[in-house]
């Protein structure tokens, strides 16, 4: 049998200037993904992809560990300009946030994203005796 070598293509990455950070912090994990515009995942990466685990991945040392792995994640693509969108009420929020404004990036605009209750839950049946 004879073998051919077969060429791979190369993936071709496009150049994203503009884009969209979204932090997930809980009491247990912080996610962080990085979109373009349009809201296509270009990176993603957690405390738990990091190497914490247990309750140490709720930790801001862990949410900066995090940021780090994303930020080089996303440098291939030539990100220069994000805006951050912060949902969750975990501890390591402004640890996520400062850690992406020494990583290189700058940010344009910071907001909360963090659903709130209009009405609360259905109140329970009335109680028969």
């Amino acid at each position: 049998m004879a073998t051919t070598s077969v060429k791979k293509k190369k993936k071709i990455r496009q150049k994203v200037r503009q884009g969209k950070i979204y932090i997930q912090a809980t009491y247990n994990n912080t996610i962080i993904s990085v979109t373009d515009l349009k809201g296509n995942v270009i990176a993603q990466s957690s405390a738990g992809r990091v190497g914490f685990s247990g309750t140490r991945k709720a930790t801001p040392y862990a949410a900066q560990q995090a940021v780090a792995d994303v930020v080089e994640k996303v440098k291939p693509y030539g990100l220069e300009e994000a805006a951050v969108y912060v949902k969750g009420i975990g501890g390591s929020r402004e640890a996520a946030i400062r850690s992406l404004n020494v990583g290189g990036l700058s940010l344009s605009t910071i907001k909360d994203i963090t659903p709130i209750p209009h009405n609360g839950v259905r109140a329970p049946k009335k109680r028969r005796v």
